[in-house]
Parts: C-alpha cells; sequence; structure tokens
C-alpha cells in the first residue's frame, strides 16, 4: 500500500509499504480521508505535538474510513463500520489517568504521532479509540471530528448561560469551530474576529455570529465578552483576550504558540475583573459529543474545508508552497473506502 512517510525533518516521502497487522484489540481501518492539522505542520518541522514524533512516522491523527478486519477481542465495532478515529490514547494508570484527567496523560500514545495514522491506505488502531458515524455523515466530515472534539473540550471547560456575550479572536478552522460550538451550547450572541472577509462573511451569513475584521483596522472592545476564546496562540492577540473580557469573564487559551513565546498581563486586571483563565489541552472523551453535533447539523464542517489534496500536495501546503487554505484534508480512498 502507499503511505505518506516523514522520514526526517522537513522530508516527506511517498513509500509502498506492508498493510499492518493487528493485535486482538485492534482495528484496521481502510482510510477514507484526513485532515491536516497544525500539529503537523509543528511536526513536520521537528517540533512537539500532543507528544513527540519520531521519524519514520506517518502522520495523520484527524481521520475517517471504514473498518477492514478487527482483532478477536474487539467487540464495539466490525467490518464494514464507518467510523472515525480519536488519536488520543491513555495509558490509564498514570495519576492524571487515574484522577479523571486523561489529557494530562504521562504516557500519551496517538495515532499519526507516536504510531503510524491517515496518511496510509490503512492503518491501525485500538478498538476503544475507533467511533461509529451515522448514515447522516460524511466521511469527509468525520475526518475533522478530532478537532471539533478539541474545541468540544475547551467549552466544555467553561461555565456557559444563555445570556453570555462570546468573543472568538482568530478566524482559522478551530476559530469557526469554536463559533458554532458556542452557538450549538446556546450562548446568545458570539462574536469572530479575524482578518478574513471572505471566512468572516460565512460565519455571519451561514451560522449568525458577529464579526469584526481587524485587518481592516476594526478594534475589539476592551472590558466587553463573559466569554473570550483566543484560538491564534500568537502573544498579541493572547494580551487582547484578557483585555476583551468582561468583569467575572473566562478566557480560555486555545491557540498553540511558539513554545518559547509568552505574553505579558495585568495582574491587577485579572484580580479587579475577577477573570478566570483557562487552558485547554486536547479532546478527553469528547468525540461523542463531536459526532452527535456533525450527525443533527448543529455543526456544519464541510463549508469550513476549503482545499482537498493528494498525497503529492502535502509537502508543498506544509512547505507553505500552497497558500490560502483554511483547512485541508488527504483524500486517501474517499467516500467509497
Amino acid at each position: 500500500m502507499k503511505a505518506l512517510v516523514l522520514t526526517g525533518i522537513k522530508k516527506l516521502e511517498v513509500k509502498n509499504v506492508d498493510v499492518p497487522e493487528i493485535k486482538p484489540n485492534e482495528v484496521l481501518v481502510h482510510t477514507a480521508f484526513a485532515g491536516i492539522c497544525g500539529t503537523d505542520h509543528a511536526l513536520y518541522a521537528g517540533l512537539p505535538g500532543s507528544a513527540d514524533a519520531v521519524p519514520p512516522i506517518v502522520l495523520g491523527h484527524e481521520n475517517s474510513g471504514v473498518v477492514a478486519k478487527v482483532g478477536s477481542e474487539v467487540t464495539n465495532v466490525k467490518v464494514g463500520d464507518r467510523v472515525s478515529v480519536d488519536p488520543n490514547i491513555y495509558c490509564g494508570e498514570c495519576k492524571y489517568c487515574r484522577t479523571s484527567r486523561p489529557e494530562l496523560c504521562e504516557h500519551l500514545d496517538a495515532v499519526g504521532v507516536t504510531r503510524d495514522g491517515g496518511f496510509e491506505e490503512y492503518f491501525t488502531a485500538p478498538a476503544k479509540v475507533v467511533y461509529p458515524i451515522p448514515d447522516s455523515l460524511s466521511l469527509k466530515a468525520a475526518a475533522v471530528t478530532e478537532p471539533l472534539s478539541c474545541a468540544v473540550h475547551g467549552v466544555d471547560l467553561l461555565e456557559l448561560h444563555p445570556y453570555q456575550k462570546a468573543l472568538v479572536i482568530g478566524d482559522g478552522f478551530m476559530g469557526q469551530l469554536f463559533v458554532q460550538t458556542l452557538l450549538s451550547e446556546g450562548v446568545e450572541e458570539v462574536t469572530l474576529s479575524g482578518l478574513s472577509d471572505d471566512k468572516l462573511k460565512l460565519n455571519h451569513d451561514r451560522f449568525g455570529a458577529k464579526t469584526i475584521n481587524t485587518a481592516k483596522g476594526e478594534k475589539i472592545p476592551n472590558d466587553a465578552y463573559d466569554i473570550v476564546i483566543e484560538a491564534v496562540g500568537r502573544p498579541e492577540t493572547q494580551e487582547q483576550a484578557v483585555e476583551a473580557a468582561a468583569r467575572g469573564g473566562q478566557v480560555l487559551m486555545f491557540g498553540v504558540g511558539n513554545p518559547d513565546s509568552k505574553f505579558s498581563i495585568n495582574s491587577y486586571e485579572v484580580f479587579q475583573k475577577q477573570l478566570t483563565i483557562q487552558g485547554a489541552f486536547i479532546n478527553p472523551y469528547c468525540f461523542e459529543d463531536a459526532i452527535a453535533l456533525m450527525g443533527s447539523g448543529k455543526v456544519d464542517v464541510l463549508p469550513l474545508l476549503s482545499h482537498e489534496f493528494d498525497y503529492q500536495d502535502v509537502d508543498d501546503f506544509v512547505n507553505g508552497r500552497i497558500k490560502g487554505v483554511s483547512k485541508a484534508v488527504v483524500k486517501v480512498a474517499g467516500e467509497n473506502a
């Protein structure tokens, strides 16, 4: 079978490899689509993701497909099931797993990071992280269950009420997912701040978000929002998030910054406004909710997917030679997997 293998820092090669064997508790998935995440850009450049990726490795931690084979101990899925796979595999034994914080697992294993993922025709995963999807959900949409589940986890960490006004800073793919996720939770008003006319217009016209185009000089008001989600990861937007929060506000720092970057914070402002500042890491047990949101139509990811790539396009994309990508998926076998 063909696989796109990360063979070294900034080195991707299409190779012919053997179809992997499964263990008794594992599933063999015929890949339909695999999303390309910002984490994949980092891993390609030799930076850490949820865990370190050691070449040679097949990336692709966002994926969907059809079950091709199941191990002797598998009972939750069967051959022919259409599925999406949660990449994160928790040890279940460290202090974080044993205190209901598996996302902080000390021995995290991950499909497409520490073990081969969806940038190949067939990949394996433990059955416990393989989720059937409903007929109402396309395999292309299901390929981005993982990023939606990360948004769900972030929102789960917040105390939400219908009266609240929320701001999402950053109109990238994750920021746009947060818009729909907040609205699906009944938040009264959601504003998206960003740089792209097209993305802002889409979220206004299709999903009902208010918008702020900072590229045109429009300003984010200070002290105005009960919920602020920072989905960029840059010091200037992180500082902006704190300033935009109203008294009693909650700030979710979701954007993944450079590991060495820092931002300034006015500690008196945190005190005086009684702010809650919260991080959010990966997606513990949020796949069922993410699948339900998409299957019910409460979240529609397809309008946010701008590009569909083949293997040979991926290197050009992560190298920055393909511009204007909002969110890309790699078509492996497609809807006919």
